[in-house]
């Protein structure tokens, strides 16, 4: 007989009916998700409406919503988990180069290309348009910063790409295009594509004259727009799944800038052998790599010898778009931080209310608010240089290296401020703080670290001395509204005129070229309360460097309202 056995279960008592929770879990923010990026932020309608780009306001709103939605949030967040992989070599041993990616950052890739973030500054045909597509970068910053990269260099590498007509007229379309397409392809067999950049070597870093790719013409003639062979190597060489690379590489009369297809009519990779992926610390979803070329087919652009020459045409507009998604990344750190601090409460009140954490809050959106009206001074510079303006010229070669050095400079303290603003909870994966806080620093190194970049605003001054005279023109443009501010000016003044030691203090003249530049700004175009508060905390005396040490008299309740991003109408 089989002995009966009992169910221990059996004698319990009914199991409570509230699940498995054994708390209530309260007093902890929801996602930062659901509002409008674009309409919601006061600032940068105001900007909008200043640049006079009514034309491209239903693309920016658009834009707003697709940034700050709960979709763009996973994806970004799947896209730097499931990070890109590099595949060599296909089953059989044939070499294929390619790079894997999870399909997060391809849906990515896809929504940015079709809102034209890569090229509305080409195609838009209309007043105000760098400034438009400035704003689409500066919110997609703010939704995941590692498709950035490609998308500021397909917009960067328009005025390279001009300076050969008949490149330009095959090459254009085709990464301006919105249609974003994935396939590993000859363009030929492609709806729209992107481009790379690839310029610095193991030996030289940011010195681009140590050079040692070669380059040797590939038949009898030789010239702007002619083939070329090149063999070498790249140390830092981003998207390397990019369909036209930008290249530099020696010939027997100097650098020379080339074009290089990603693959070649036949459908074969271009000659062109990824070594392997970069493991970074931050823009992670994004795949960087070291490269050999070995006999890569390109073309040459511009005159033979003046490659770097062109490549700064490049690089003036790269460092402006570092400049705008490094206020983008700041801007999006302090949502955050102003959302968390107010659904949090500690000790019976709200953080946001709580007088020590309000002046942290209002630091930071100071900081933010002067960072994004720098980067969209320099926006519109550009478009005024391209209209004509030999000012706006002069103002875009010496401040576009000041804007890139201090908004990049200014992000990393911003945003490790803004992850303490959340405590525990900001140093945790799961939420969006910590993938920021890792992405906060690499602005500053790409198209030139600090020191590059500092010494770049020397170079401009003392090449184009008019440059400096246009810069303190804008900056004086304010005089009269705070002594402070008008004292900087004149001691700026001062110190670049005189030579003695220049180089060493690049850095503080950069830095203090921004902070002037930054005043002048908010005092022409900003609140009371936020230029006031801006002079104050930034141009006064005795201030150690850290957030939330504002002086007395500042309204820190109207900054930080101004900077809460208001909730999507319904």
């Amino acid at each position: 007989m089989t002995e009966s056995r009992t169910d221990p279960f059996a004698r319990l008592a009914p199991l409570p009916t509230d699940g498995y929770a054994t708390h209530e879990v309260m007093n902890q923010a929801t996602p930062f998700v659901g509002h409008n990026a674009f309409s919601g932020d006061q600032l940068l309608t105001e900007i909008a409406a200043r640049a006079g780009i009514a034309w491209a306001l239903p693309l920016l709103r658009e834009a707003g919503r697709t940034v700050a939605s709960a979709e763009v949030a996973t994806l970004a967040q799947d896209a730097n988990r499931f990070t890109p992989t590099l595949k060599s070599h296909d089953r059989f041993g044939h070499r294929v180069d390619e790079i894997l990616f999870h399909p997060a950052w391809h849906r990515l890739m896809a929504l940015a290309i079709g809102q034209g973030t890569h090229s509305l500054a080409w195609t838009a045909g209309k007043p105000g348009a760098h400034q438009a597509r400035g704003l689409l970068s500066y919110l997609w910053n703010q939704g995941e910063s590692g498709i950035c990269c490609p998308l500021g260099m397909t917009y960067s590498a328009v005025p390279a790409l001009r300076q050969q007509p008949e490149l330009a007229a095959l090459w254009e379309p085709f990464v301006l295009s919105t249609h974003y397409d994935e396939t590993p392809a000859p363009m030929q067999a492609k709806r729209g594509g992107t481009v790379g950049m690839t310029l610095t070597e193991k030996q030289g870093g940011s010195d681009l004259r140590a050079t040692q790719t070669a380059a040797r013409p590939a038949g009898p003639r030789r010239g702007p727009g002619e083939a070329y062979l090149i063999d070498g190597h790249k140390w830092f060489f981003s998207v390397p799944h990019s369909d036209l690379f930008v290249t530099l590489a020696q010939t027997d009369k100097g650098i020379s800038c080339f074009l290089l297809p990603g693959w070649l009519p036949d459908g074969t990779r271009n000659r062109l052998l990824i070594q392997r992926l970069k493991d970074k610390c931050g823009n992670r979803s994004n795949a960087s790599s070291e490269i050999e070329y070995r006999g890569a087919v390109g073309w040459l652009v511009g005159e033979e010898g003046q490659g770097i020459k062109v490549a700064l045409a490049m690089t003036h507009l790269t460092r402006l778009d570092f400049a705008i998604g490094s206020a983008g990344l700041m801007r999006r750190a302090l949502g955050e931080a102003i959302h968390h601090v107010t659904a949090r409460r500690a000790f019976q009140r709200r953080l946001v209310d709580q007088p020590l954490m309000r002046s942290v809050v209002a630091d930071l959106a100071l900081e933010v608010e002067a960072a994004t009206h720098l980067a969209f001074h320099m926006a519109r510079a550009v478009d005024d240089e391209l209209a004509g303006d030999a000012a706006a010229a002069l103002m875009v070669r010496i401040g576009t290296p000041v804007a890139k050095y201090w908004n990049c400079k200014r992000a990393v303290g911003v945003v490790h401020e803004a992850l303490e603003c959340h405590g525990g909870n900001g140093f945790i994966e799961e939420g969006p703080m910590a993938r920021h806080y890792r992405e906060a620093p690499l602005n500053g190194i790409w198209e030139g670290s600090g020191n590059v970049i500092a010494l770049d605003v020397l170079r401009a001054a003392a090449k184009q001395p008019e440059s400096v005279t246009v810069f303190l023109d804008e900056v004086r443009q304010a005089r009269g509204a705070d002594r402070r501010l008008d004292a900087l000016t004149e001691s700026l003044a001062a110190e670049l005129a005189a030579p003695a030691e220049l180089e060493a203090r690049a850095r503080r003249i950069a830095g203090r070229m921004a902070l002037a530049l930054q005043a002048s700004l908010l005092i022409r175009g900003a609140p009371q309360a936020v230029a006031d508060g801006f002079c104050a905390a930034r141009l006064g005396e005795g201030l150690s460097g850290v957030y939330g040490e504002l002086p007395a008299g500042i309204d820190q309740q109207a900054i930080v309202e101004r900077a809460r991003v208001a909730a999507e109408a319904a």
